[in-house]
């Protein structure tokens, strides 16, 4: 079943630099990763190729730590490549979250990628895959200050890349659906 958001939503989020001046916590970490985020052009240039209209909504909240190490990146991947992305909290928003939990969770942040009619096309979240399984193999058995330690430090090593090419590759995929049978299907 495709989650229909609608337009109205879609549009009364608020973009992510309006998201950007509202975070409380760690705003000086908001800020420098969001200035220091360098996107490829090949990126750019993979989603900008993608046939249709596309949008990204994101559900996230600013004490979240993978949030902020992902969502300023792809606030540049999207501002280069001309695609529209809004921000929505988590917590306000129940409905859209408990359709797109990560093995029961309300993990954040979730990417979806929305149709030109506003429907949910598929979604990504909240990590990359190769931190995804680790977290659910490894990390769980270290101390929280350990586990978020590595985690911070893999983001670093990382700096972006492979939340934009999953994200990206995400796009493609809802594309490519469409363009095959004419309607857009949920992951």
């Amino acid at each position: 079943m495709t989650f229909v958001l609608g337009a109205a939503r879609y549009e009364g989020a608020p973009t992510f630099l309006a998201y950007l001046d509202s975070v409380a916590k760690h705003p000086e970490l908001w800020q420098g990763v969001y200035r220091t985020a360098v996107v490829s052009v090949e990126s750019v240039e993979r989603l900008r190729r993608i046939p249709g209209t596309w949008r990204l909504l994101v559900l996230s909240e600013d004490w979240c730590g993978d949030a902020v190490s992902l969502l300023p990146v792809l606030a540049r991947l999207t501002e280069q490549a001309g695609t529209d992305l809004r921000v929505l909290p988590r917590d306000a928003n129940a409905d859209l979250m408990d359709a797109h939990l990560t093995s029961g969770t309300r993990s954040v942040p979730v990417v979806m990628v929305l149709n030109d009619a506003y429907e949910v096309a598929t979604w990504w979240g909240p990590r990359p895959a190769v931190v995804q399984r680790w977290y659910r193999n490894e990390a769980y058995m270290l101390p929280k200050e350990e586990r978020t330690r590595r985690k911070r430090a893999w983001y670093a090593r990382d700096r972006g890349r492979t939340v934009v090419d999953e994200v990206v590759e995400a796009v493609e995929r809802a594309s490519r659906r469409v363009s095959g049978n004419g309607q857009a299907a949920t992951r």
